[in-house]
């Protein structure tokens, strides 16, 4: 099955679903990818998050039944495009259309762009469907390398809320501290979250920073996690964060889908070349490592 196949499968499960409460595990299962790294995908090929999607396919069904039906109470609007509240489609339109639904121009938006409302009239999922994949471009050159990596243990510290100020640098410091007594900081050093940044509210995102150790006593702040057996597409960075962003990119929206791989159920690693952050904060040298599995 091709990526737009399961991308489309996923656009006719948020179609066919508008009204309901619609979570990230039921479309991505639509799909047939991994949950977990599915909205990566999706947004790659989509160019709209997830949420984005969902939002704005409410919204415009939202218009053509305020449009259609000028009589239904704006709860009713509200809960029957699926939004949780009227308090929660207000929000949402005012941010969309620049007012309040109770107080839009409908009739004049209707003469003004009439075939533009008349597009959003409810019609096959097809419409919203992809064609093909996007352009392939790989302007930095990246190259990917499939590795079969053991299953491993991590010694581990959590960063809670790791975009505040030097959290990461900090927890880095204990770390590599820590296991300097353990001699272990010659070790495979690794950063991963569980938590996806574009979902998950900054605040509550936790940053996992780990080095490889077999033999050690978790206490305190270290933790202990043993990873199964992985493949992993893997491609080298040395550079910016602009550059390991620009990488992760074109991994999932130009050299996954065409692949023969999908996402595996395990975080994706920064697999540093040496000590994390040897080149400070503004360079670095490592792995990006996306876990995968035959498609």
């Amino acid at each position: 099955m091709t990526y737009v196949e399961r991308v489309n499968l996923a656009i006719d499960h948020v179609v066919g679903h508008l009204g309901d409460s619609l979570r990230l595990a039921d479309v991505a299962r639509a799909a047939r990818l991994s949950p977990f790294h599915f909205h990566r995908v999706f947004q790659v090929l989509v160019g709209e998050t997830l949420a984005e999607f969902v939002k704005r396919l409410r919204l415009e069904r939202a218009l053509v039944m305020m449009a259609h039906a000028p009589r239904s109470s704006l709860t009713t609007v509200a809960l029957t495009c699926g939004f949780s509240s009227s308090s929660d489609f207000s929000r949402c339109f005012k941010q969309r259309y620049g007012t309040a639904p109770s107080a839009f121009d409908i009739k004049g938006w209707r003469e003004a762009r009439g075939s533009e409302l008349q597009a959003t009239v409810p019609q096959p999922a097809g419409r919203f469907h992809l064609g093909g994949l996007p352009v392939a471009h790989n302007p930095d050159g990246f190259k990917v390398k499939l590795r079969d990596l053991p299953a491993r243990t991590v010694a581990y510290i959590r960063v809670l809320n790791p975009y505040r100020g030097d959290a990461v640098a900090k927890a880095t410091e204990r770390l590599i501290a820590w296991a300097e007594r353990q001699s272990l900081a010659d070790g495979q050093w690794l950063g991963y979250q569980w938590d996806n940044p574009e979902i998950t509210a900054l605040e509550d995102c936790q940053y996992y920073l780990a080095v490889e150790a077999e033999r050690f006593v978790p206490r305190g702040e270290i933790g202990r996690f043993r990873f199964p057996p992985m493949t992993v597409a893997q491609v080298e960075i040395r550079g910016g964060i602009d550059l390991e962003l620009r990488a992760l990119q074109w991994v999932y929206g130009t050299w996954l889908p065409r692949s023969g791989y999908v996402p595996d159920d395990q975080p994706g690693f920064e697999a540093w070349i040496g000590r994390p952050f040897a080149h400070g904060t503004e360079h670095f040298e490592l792995y990006a490592q996306l876990p995968i599995r035959r498609a």
